[in-house]
Formats: C-alpha cells, structure tokens, sequence
C-alpha cells in the first residue's frame, strides 16, 4: 500500500502564466513542473520581476494560470471555483507578507483569533491558541496593542503566528524579511527556522536573498520564467 505521506503535499505541471500589454506578450511562467514535500522548507529566489511572487500567488490560488495544474493536498487549486477555493485557503494554507498585514483596527488577539474564528473554533480553543502562539513569540503581554504600537519586528511575528493560527498544512511567505532592517530580519529568519523545523509544515518562501535563502532544504531560482535548482547564474 502507498504510503500517502510520502506523496508531494504540492505538486505542479506545467504551469504557464503569460501578461498582455495591448497586443505584446510578456511570459512571465514557462512550463514550470514542481513537487514540494511535507515538512520541506522551499526557497524561491529571483530578481525582482522574475515571476517568482506570480508563482506563488499560483501556488495560493490567487491568481489562475493560463495552462498546467496546481495540486494541494491532492486538491486541483487551478481549477476548484471561488467558492471551494477561498475555503480551501481558509483551512489548509497560511500567508506571511512583506508588509505584514495585520488589521490595524484589530488588537494582536483579535489579529490571530481571525482565521481561527474563519474556521469555525470555540472560543475555548481560541483563547488557548492565542496565548500559547503569543508565548511562543514572547509577545504574551501585548495581546491588547493594536499593531502601529508595535515595532516591524513584533509586527512580522505576530505575522508569522497569525498563519500558523488555524495549524495549515501549507505556509507561503512572500519577502518576509523584506521591510525589516538586518538584524530584526535575523531574527525573523530564526524563528521561521524553528517554528518550523519538525513540525510537519510545509513552508515555500519567495526571496530575493541568497543570505534568506539559505534557511531552506532546497533551493530553486527563477529567471526569466524559468524554473531550476540552486541559485543558478543569478548574481547580486
């Protein structure tokens, strides 16, 4: 019998995602084939404009390719209707962002109780989960800040528990450190690391850092719509 753990948690073929720009084409995705483990740690590292965050937004279902398939968990992503597909990002799959993205009218708590009420948690589970992830991240006193009363660093780790929240299978992180000067991204890159090593979670980060990239299993890099293992002949 197959083992169902040992199958890709994501797989991808050939994926193609071309621009128009009146009648100019601009390809963007060029038969792009991936499978991605459970538990793997996966850098995608291009330039900028190297198609690398159209990728991920493919992978999340955000955007639709114009040819090839996304799976998730054996689920075809590309091709399940809005509907399926927002409640499907809803319980298996968390967001880390450049810029965070926190609701400002919301405080910390209220931040991270939003997909676990999303999903439909007791209030019982919510508050335990909340206070265990804010202890996690050493932010248990400021579960009542609203977010501009926090530094870029409070604010990406708050970030980074509010899409392990709801226990996702799938975690894409998109320039994580980006907005984050080089010590606080430091110890950014340190708490992905051991939030998730051993965990079963599957993290795909977007990058532009080879020192970023560097945290991951595996890397792949992205130029010109093409996709290949290491960082290729990219250089900075």
């Amino acid at each position: 019998m197959r083992n169902p753990n040992s199958d890709p948690v994501l797989r991808v073929r050939g994926l193609v995602k071309t621009y128009h720009d009146g009648r100019k084409e601009h390809p963007v995705l060029r038969d792009i084939a991936l499978d991605i483990a459970r538990g793997e740690c996966l850098a995608l590292l291009g330039r900028s404009g190297s198609g690398k965050s159209t990728l991920l937004n493919l992978l999340a279902g955000i955007d639709r390719p114009d040819r090839g398939e996304v799976s998730i968990l054996g689920e075809p992503v590309s091709r399940l209707g809005e509907p399926a597909l927002t409640l499907f990002r809803r319980r298996h799959i968390g967001f880390i962002y450049q810029f965070f993205n926190l609701i400002p009218t919301l405080t910390v708590a209220e931040n991270l109780a939003l997909p676990l009420e999303l999903n439909g948690a007791s209030e019982t589970h919510k508050q335990e989960r909340i206070a265990e992830l804010l202890k996690r991240v050493g932010l248990s006193k400021r579960s009542r800040a609203f977010p501009d009363q926090l530094s870029g660093g409070e604010q990406q780790r708050v970030a980074i528990v509010r899409a392990l929240a709801h226990d996702p299978a799938v975690v894409l992180a998109d320039e994580p450190t980006g907005n984050l000067d080089a010590h606080t991204g430091a110890q950014i890159l340190a708490l992905l690391t051991e939030l998730f090593r051993g965990q079963g979670r599957t993290l795909i980060l977007v990058t532009h850092s080879l020192a970023v990239s560097r945290i991951a299993d595996r890397v792949l890099s992205i130029d010109e719509g093409i996709l290949s293992e290491g960082a290729g002949q990219l250089s900075w």
